[in-house]
């Protein structure tokens, strides 16, 4: 996978996340939703290797599902603090992204509330997190 492809991911899981939201199917669209971030931050971190695809060796450790920890993996720690102390509004959403957990592919329990918070943290055009990120990939 190179950074193209997880840009690209990223898009379309936002868009299946959106999708399942408008139709009432809350738990996947809350799962695809916190993907689309997961990509978004593979995406950040490729952007560092060479010719950027994803890495290779030592890879194991990329291929996880924690959001925080891909956020450092990223180098982005710094930028996030820098814009949370400017943005409460992001920090706000950050507080509700990085709660997300691959495992709850699996919950039938994701409600109505959760999956619109969730998309509207990372969506939100001035202080969502995809917008953010997506400077940086």
């Amino acid at each position: 996978m190179n950074r193209d492809d997880f840009q690209r991911l990223t898009e379309l899981r936002l868009a299946d996340g959106k999708a399942l939201l408008d139709a009432d199917r809350f738990q996947g669209s809350y799962y695809l939703t916190g993907y689309a971030v997961e990509c978004a931050l593979k995406a950040c971190i490729t952007k560092q290797t060479n010719q950027y695809d994803f890495p290779a060796k030592n890879g194991h450790q990329f291929y996880i599902h924690d959001l925080n920890t891909l956020l450092k993996f990223a180098g982005l720690e710094e930028e996030h603090r820098k814009n949370s102390s400017q943005s409460p509004a992001f920090e706000s959403n950050w507080t509700i992204v990085k709660d997300w957990k691959e495992e709850l592919r699996y919950s039938r329990d994701v409600t109505k509330n959760q999956a619109e918070a969730l998309y509207s943290a990372v969506a939100d055009g001035k202080d969502g997190i995809m917008p953010w990120l997506q400077r940086w990939w």
